[in-house]
């Protein structure tokens, strides 16, 4: 127990939203921008080097799949280790991964060193993408969580854009290779969480280190308290108290599958599923299939830059939404949005490519697809408890990596049967399920805090 009694939670959901959390949000998104760069990266660089070495519409498909293998792996064992051992460390190690692995991209002189060069990215992505997640939720507020989380997940799309900018300017200086060594350097990054990101004090206290939590939080009440220029802090109020359970290294992943959760999780996984191995599906393929379709390399990546632009105001009306309409609502509406225009973005390269309706579409597309996205990143965290929470989490995450390694393969197969048409019919259908099993199985989280959530059934 903290100050006179009171928990973690309730010491953490009293405080006022200040420029420390403020600053607490911009280190852990500016982190999930640079990572999301260098995932999206090869969405802009496929092309080339599918040229440079010979590549089948196959073997291309393999190669952007490498990095979705590797998240498969980081985000399944991120989140265990994130609930045994704190999320400070495994966040701080999941960034280094990354940087080492995305220098070694740019040595790889074989498909196949790039193919595992790509896999350990993978695994360095997969594991920082659902702390980030959890270290978020567990700091900010109930009534702003989902805002902040949500604009989170907006630095993806800027990540995505970033990505494109960079690939149009240097790939005709420098090639591949040395943007792969550019995206290497932000990993000093992990420098400035080292100093700045706390631990969890939620995550210390369940893991029964009382004193630890203490002393974090004391740390952060002074920060609000000296950021907003106050000397009192409002009273903490009683929450629901959940029992500190640290347990085994498997804890928390029979917790996940326990009657209380098991509906949760078999409904976020659903979601994960379908929802990426419709967007990668098509995302990491969107540049490629306009060369394909005889657009030239610089112009097919300026017209895939100027597609992911719609991603940004999707976003950021998603993370107004989820807090006026609630996560659920939006989430269904963003999929089904995101499935008609990836049917019309397929359809409009089948009847002859025109450029107007290729853009337009395109924008509306990802300004539904990105809108998704946030929605995704807020809810899932919230359907755990903090003993589980990075597990759950990163499981979900895991899972839908597999539809993200299956989404670029199915793409490099089906492409020379059915053509673009049919690709983006296909995703459009993912989309769809997703959609179906969030209205069915879906509960609502908006508003409530995590603790209140964690002894809520459904």
């Amino acid at each position: 127990m903290g100050i006179q009694g009171y928990s973690a939670a309730e010491r953490l959901e009293r405080l006022p939203i200040s420029g420390y959390h403020r600053v607490i949000f911009i280190i852990i998104a500016l982190a999930f921008f640079f990572d999301s760069m260098d995932l999206a990266m090869m969405t802009f660089l496929l092309g080339s080097i599918k040229t440079e070495f010979g590549l089948s519409s196959a073997q291309a498909g393999l190669l952007a799949s490498s990095s979705f293998f590797g998240m498969v792996l980081g985000a399944s064992l991120s989140g265990m280790l994130a609930d045994r051992f704190g999320r400070k460390p495994v966040f701080q190690w999941s960034i280094l991964l990354w940087g080492v692995a995305s220098y070694l991209c740019s040595t790889a002189q074989s498909v196949d060193s790039l193919t595992l060069f790509r896999v350990l990215l993978g695994i360095g992505m997969g594991m920082e993408f659902p702390i980030a997640q959890s270290m978020l939720s567990e700091m900010i507020p109930a009534q702003r969580r989902g805002r902040y989380i949500a604009l989170m997940d907006g630095f993806w799309p800027l990540g995505f854009v970033a990505a494109g900018v960079l690939s149009y300017f240097l790939l005709p200086l420098i090639g591949w290779r040395e943007i792969f060594l550019v995206l290497a350097i932000p990993a000093v990054f992990v420098l400035v969480i080292l100093f700045f990101i706390p631990e969890s004090p939620r995550w210390l206290e369940q893991a029964g280190r009382h004193a630890d939590a203490d002393q974090v939080l004391r740390g952060i009440e002074d920060k609000v308290r000296m950021s907003l220029g106050v000397a009192e802090l409002p009273e903490p109020v009683r929450l629901p108290r959940i029992e500190s359970t640290p347990g085994h290294f498997f804890s928390a992943l029979k917790q996940i599958w326990s009657p209380l959760y098991r509906q949760r999780t078999l409904m976020i996984w659903s979601l994960w599923f379908f929802a990426l191995l419709g967007f990668y599906g098509l995302t990491s393929w969107l540049s490629a299939l306009l060369q394909q379709s005889g657009f030239a390399v610089t112009q097919s990546v300026y017209y895939t830059v100027l597609i992911s632009l719609g991603g940004i105001p999707g976003f950021l009306m998603a993370a107004w939404l989820v807090e006026r309409w609630g996560r659920k609502p939006v989430c269904i509406v963003t999929l089904l949005g995101g499935g008609v225009m990836a049917f019309f973005y397929g359809q409009s390269a089948v009847f002859g490519g025109n450029v107007s309706l290729l853009i337009g579409s395109g924008l509306l597309m990802q300004f539904f697809l990105f809108g998704m996205w946030a929605v995704l990143y807020t809810y899932t965290p919230e359907l755990y408890p903090t003993s589980a929470r990075a597990t759950g989490s990163g499981f979900a995450s895991a899972v839908g990596r597999i539809g993200s390694l299956l989404g670029p393969l199915v793409t490099g197969l089906l492409f020379p049967i059915t053509g673009q048409g049919g690709v983006f019919a296909l995703g459009a259908l993912c989309f769809v399920i997703a959609a179906a099993v969030v209205w069915l199985f879906g509960m609502e989280t908006r508003g409530k805090t995590l603790e209140e959530l964690s002894e809520a059934g459904g």
